[in-house]
C-alpha cells in the first residue's frame, strides 16, 4: 500500500503455482517482506532457488507441481492459507493451463482449506474470443468462480520490470537496430510495474474483506500506444531511431511466419492481442481500491535505459540532432 501501512502476512502459510516465472519472483519478494511463510510450486522449482536467500530460515519451501496433474496438487496445498494461481501461457494445452484447469486448483485449494485464493487473469479476456489465450483466460476465472467463489480474480494489464521480456526486448532491439518495424502502432496499452501488482496481490491475502469475491482490472495510471512506447524508449536511451509503422495486413502476416519460428517475437495470437490493445475498462474495480497507486513507467524509464545507451551510464540520454 503507498499511502498508509502495510498489512503484515506473518506466519501466513502462502502457495504460489507457478511461481518461478517473471512475476513469481517480484511477488515472493513483497510476500517474505511481508513475513508469510511462502511455498514455490512449480513443474521447475529448481528455477525459484535464488527466492531462498530473500527469506530467514525456513520462510521459504518449493513443491514439484503439474497443475494438469490434480494427484500432485494436493500435498502442495495442504495447511495453506492463501494460494495465488500465476501459471499462464501462450501455446500448449491453454484450456489445462489457464482455463478449465484452473477450476480444478482452486476446488483443491478449497479442499485443503485455503481461506484465499487469488487468481491472475488478464485484461481484455473475452469468454467467445476466437483467441485461445484471451478464451480460455475467461473460462478459467469462470471455473474458478465455481469452485472457490470468495476468490479474488485480478486482470493485469502489460507488466514492465527490469527484468521482463517486454520493455526489455525492445530496449535491445531499439539499441541494435537503427530501423525498426512497429507492429499494431496504434494499439494502446497500460504498462503496469510487476512490484505495483506484487502488491496489489498482497493486500488482496491481507485484507480478504476488501477482495473477497471481486474481479480487479489492474493497470497502470498511463495508456500510451505503441510507437509512442517505442519514441519513448529510445529518448530515454539517447538515440535518433525511425520506426516504421506496419499496416495491420504486413504486420499480422509478419507475425503468422514468427509464430513458427523458435523464439520468435510475436505470433499471430500475440499480435491479435496486442491490436486489441490492454486498457482498463473502468466499469470493475481498479487497482486504487486494493490501496495500490501504481507507478508510471517514465518512473523507470531513464534509469533502465543506462546499459542501452551509447556509453552507458557517461552516455547522454538526450537524442543527438
Amino acid at each position: 500500500m503507498n499511502d498508509r501501512a502495510i498489512p503484515p502476512l506473518t506466519g501466513k502459510v502462502i502457495t504460489v503455482l507457478g511461481g518461478s516465472g517473471f512475476v513469481g519472483r517480484h511477488l515472493a519478494q513483497e510476500l517474505l517482506a511481508r513475513g508469510a511463510r511462502l511455498r514455490i510450486a512449480s513443474r521447475n522449482p529448481e528455477k525459484a532457488y535464488m527466492i531462498k536467500p530473500l527469506g530467514n530460515l525456513g520462510q521459504v519451501a518449493f513443491a514439484r507441481v503439474d497443475v494438469t496433474r490434480p494427484e500432485t496438487l494436493g500435498p502442495a496445498l495442504a495447511g495453506s492459507d492463501a494460494v495465488v494461481y500465476l501459471v499462464g501461457a501462450f501455446s500448449g494445452n491453454l484450456d489445462a493451463l489457464q482455463g478449465k484447469g484452473v477450476g480444478q486448483v482452486a476446488e483443491a485449494a478449497k479442499q485443503a482449506g485455503a481461506q484465499s485464493f487469488v487468481h491472475i487473469s488478464a485484461l481484455g479476456c473475452d469468454a467467445q474470443s476466437p483467441i485461445a489465450y484471451s478464451r480460455t483466460k475467461a473460462q478459467g476465472e469462470e471455473a474458478v468462480r465455481a469452485h472457490f467463489p470468495e476468490a479474488t480474480i485480478l486482470r493485469p494489464s502489460l507488466l514492465f520490470g527490469p527484468d521482463d521480456q517486454f520493455i526489455q526486448m525492445f530496449a535491445r532491439l531499439i539499441s541494435s537496430a537503427p530501423f525498426l518495424p512497429v507492429f499494431a502502432p496504434e494499439a494502446r496499452v497500460q504498462p503496469l510495474f510487476v512490484d505495483d501488482l506484487a502488491d496489489a496481490v498482497s493486500n488482496a491475502i491481507a485484507v480478504p474483506e476488501t477482495a473477497a469475491g471481486k474481479t480487479f482490472e489492474v493497470a497502470g495510471p498511463e495508456a500510451i500506444s505503441m510507437i509512442e512506447l517505442h519514441r519513448r524508449i529510445a529518448h530515454a536511451q539517447g538515440r535518433n531511431r525511425s520506426f516504421i509503422e506496419l499496416p495491420d495486413a504486413i504486420g499480422s502476416g509478419l507475425a503468422t511466419v514468427m509464430g513458427f519460428l523458435p523464439g520468435g517475437p510475436i505470433s499471430s495470437d500475440q499480435y491479435a492481442l496486442l491490436k486489441a490493445g490492454s486498457v482498463a475498462g473502468g466499469s470493475l474495480p481498479q487497482i486504487t481500491d486494493l490501496g495500490v497507486h501504481p507507478r508510471p513507467l517514465e518512473l523507470f524509464l531513464d534509469r533502465w535505459m543506462v546499459p542501452y545507451r551509447k556509453h552507458g551510464r557517461f552516455g547522454d540520454a538526450t537524442p543527438a540532432p
